[in-house]
């Protein structure tokens, strides 16, 4: 019981303890506005912002002391700005440590430096103590090792790069196939209708026998028989006769 009020807290000004959606004034809903820093996440109503931030810059949180500033404010939740946050870090420090497995002696090294990658990505999100410094290694880091960064940055787009042809080849090749299959389903249907009819006219002694194509189509199986006969063309197709020499 004690955990569902403490939820429903989470939902309520941190002031007046308005609730999300209310609409007991009769003239409009309350909307509730996160304090997005990461020691914080409590909620404000906006007539409460409103009368606070009229007096000064910024006041603190009543639950948690934490500064409230209007620039901190937010209509997501803390968890959205927050994922949000991560993101954006999480790429532009990976755009400068961007080194591969390939570039350390053993995997031992390799992992300590991704780890180290993820300590300063959680230090800046998370505003940890550390956090400015943090963000002047990154800035250093980026000065001091700038072309072999872009060398990087290059080696890894031309891989992208190869990565999306193969993969283009490979939906090409794949359609050709399906149009192949498709075509074969066809032509075994037209072959298939083709028999049924020459069997109806020699039942009706219109023609003495099925065809010696149909026969052997219906005989050895419709699809063996039809590449068959495609191969048979296409050797056909590619032969050269020798040149004779004119007398």
């Amino acid at each position: 019981m004690d955990d569902q009020e403490n939820d429903d807290d989470l939902f309520r000004c941190a002031i007046c303890g308005v609730a999300e959606g209310d609409n007991t004034n009769l003239t409009s809903q309350t909307n509730l506005q996160t304090n997005a820093t990461v020691r914080c996440g409590h909620m404000f109503c906006n007539s409460c912002i409103d009368r606070e931030l009229s007096r000064r810059r910024e006041f603190p949180c009543p639950i948690c002391n934490t500064p409230v500033k209007k620039v901190t404010l937010s209509t997501r939740s803390l968890d959205d700005v927050q994922c949000e946050k991560d993101t954006s870090w999480r790429r532009r420090v990976m755009k400068v440590f961007n080194k591969i497995e390939s570039d350390f002696p053993n995997l031992l090294e390799y992992n300590n430096y991704l780890e180290e990658v993820e300590d300063i990505i959680f230090s800046i999100v998370n505003e940890e103590a550390n956090a400015e410094e943090c963000k002047t290694k990154i800035k250093a880091y980026e000065e001091a090792h700038r072309s072999a960064i872009v060398i990087r940055q290059s080696q890894r787009a031309d891989e992208e790069r190869a990565i999306q042809d193969r993969i283009a080849s490979e939906q090409r090749e794949a359609e050709r196939r399906k149009r192949e299959w498709k075509e074969e389903e066809a032509a075994i249907a037209k072959t298939k209708r083709k028999f049924k009819q020459e069997s109806a006219e020699v039942l009706l002694g219109e023609r003495e026998e099925v065809s010696a194509e149909l026969k052997a189509a219906q005989m050895q199986g419709y699809r063996n028989e039809l590449k068959r006969q495609r191969q048979g063309k296409s050797s056909v197709t590619n032969f050269v006769s020798p040149r004779v020499r004119e007398p």
